[in-house]
C-alpha cells in the first residue's frame, strides 16, 4: 500500500496518470488531502473509479489522540498520538511569544541507548513515515485550532538514524503545497551520527542543528551516550564545524546538566576549549527526572556557575526554561506507561 501523504504533489499526479487517469484528477485528489480528510471516500467530486484505485492501492496516514495532558503551569500541551498500526508517539506543543511550537517525534522508540533518555527505556519499533511526522503537526493544529510556526524534530527518536523519511518530511513540511513552515523555523536534534550530519550538510536546507554533547570528555560521554563509541567528540565536532562552513548556520550545542555528573567547573572549562572560535550556542537543560536513571538536575546556584564560566570564555549559553514540567513534557515517559497500562 503507498502512503499517498508521503508523496510529493508531482509523485501524486504521476501515480494518477500512470493509472489511466486525466491529470486534473490528480489535482482534486491533492485538494481534498490538504483540506484533511482520512478516507478517499470523503472526496466527494472524485469519480468512484479515482477511489477504488485509491482505496486498494493507498492509504491516509493520521495521528488518533490517544491521551492529551495540558499544563497548568503554562499550557503546555503533550500527546499521545496512535497510528494505524498501535504504535504509539508523543508531541508536545508549546506557546511561545514568538508563536506555537511543536516537539514531534521520528521513531517510534529509539536505539541510541542514552541513559538519562525515557524513549529508549521502552525499546525500538519503527521508524515514523513522512506523512506520520506531517500527522502530528496537523492533528495537533486541528485540536488546538491554532497555526503552528516552528517545528523541533527532538522528540522519540533520532532523527538522523530515519534519514530518508526525515528529509523527506522537511520537504513537505516547508511546501508551499503543504503546511508551509520554512527550514528556519525548524530544528533538527541529533546525538550525533557523523556521516549523517555531513550528508544533511551537503543539503543546504538551511535549518538548525542541534547536537546533543551532554560530556566534554569521551570517557564520560560515552557512560551516558554509547553513540560516543561510535563517534567521537573529536569526530562529532569536526561534522558540526563542516556543517557550519556548508550551511552558514549556527549549530546548537544540547547539554543537560546532571548533578555530580557532568557539571563541574572542570567540564565547563573543557567545553569551552572545546568549543572556541565556533558558530554556536550552548543549550543548557537541567536533567528531567527520569525513573530508573537515578539522575538528579544541577543545582541553581551550579548551573549558574557554569553558564558563568561559559561565558568568560565567549561561548554564548543559557538555560532552558523547562515547560510543562507538572505534565512530565519531555518524550518517552507517557508512552512507557500507557503501554504498561499505567494510566
Amino acid at each position: 500500500m503507498i502512503d499517498i501523504k508521503s508523496l510529493f504533489d508531482s509523485e501524486i499526479e504521476k501515480l494518477i496518470i500512470e493509472n489511466g487517469f486525466q491529470k486534473f484528477r490528480a489535482k482534486q485528489v491533492l485538494d481534498w488531502l490538504k483540506k484533511g480528510v482520512t478516507s478517499f471516500a470523503q472526496m466527494k467530486n472524485v469519480p468512484k473509479d479515482v477511489i477504488s484505485f485509491l482505496e486498494n492501492n493507498c492509504y491516509i496516514s493520521t495521528a488518533s489522540i490517544e491521551r492529551k495532558l495540558v499544563s497548568k503551569l503554562d499550557g503546555t500541551v503533550k500527546y499521545l498520538f496512535s497510528f494505524h498500526d498501535n504504535e504509539y508517539v508523543e508531541s508536545v506543543v508549546m506557546n511561545y511569544n514568538h508563536g506555537y511550537s511543536i516537539c514531534i517525534s521520528t521513531q517510534v522508540g529509539c536505539k541510541m541507548g542514552c541513559t538519562f533518555c525515557a524513549t529508549g527505556k521502552s525499546g525500538y519499533s519503527r521508524n515514523l513515515t513522512a506523512s506520520e511526522m506531517l500527522a502530528q503537526i496537523e492533528s495537533a493544529q486541528k485540536d488546538l485550532g491554532v497555526r503552528i510556526s516552528n517545528i523541533v524534530l527532538m522528540g522519540m527518536g533520532e532523527p538522523l538514524d530515519n534519514f530518508d523519511n526525515v528529509t523527506r518530511f522537511l520537504k513537505l513540511v516547508s511546501s508551499e503545497q503543504t503546511l508551509n513552515i520554512g527550514m528556519r523555523h525548524i530544528t533538527l536534534s541529533t546525538c550525533g551520527i557523523v556521516p549523517k550530519i555531513k550528508e544533511l550538510a551537503d543539503m543546504k536546507l538551511q535549518l538548525t542543528l542541534s547536537v546533543s554533547l551532554h560530556a566534554p570528555f569521551d570517557e564520560l560521554r560515552s557512560k551516558t551516550m554509547p553513540i560516543n563509541n561510535a563517534y567521537n567528540i573529536s569526530e562529532l565536532l569536526d561534522a558540526c564545524r563542516y556543517y557550519i562552513d556548508k550551511t552558514n548556520r549556527r549549530v546548537s550545542f544540547e547539554y543537560a546538566l546532571i548533578d555530580g555528573v557532568n557539571d563541574s567547573d572542570e567540564c565547563a572549562k573543557e567545553l569551552s576549549k572545546l568549543l572556541s572560535g565556533m558558530l554556536c550556542h550552548v543549550n543548557l537543560i537541567p536533567v528531567n527526572s527520569v525513573q530508573g536513571t537515578g539522575y538528579i538536575k544541577s543545582k541553581l546556584k551550579r548551573q549558574q556557575a557554569f553558564v558563568d564560566i561559559l561565558s568568560a570564555c565567549g561561548i554564548t549559553a543559557t538555560v532552558r526554561r523547562t515547560l510543562g514540567s507538572d505534565i512530565n513534557a519531555s518524550c518517552g515517559q507517557l508512552r512507557r506507561k500507557y503501554k504498561e497500562g499505567g494510566i
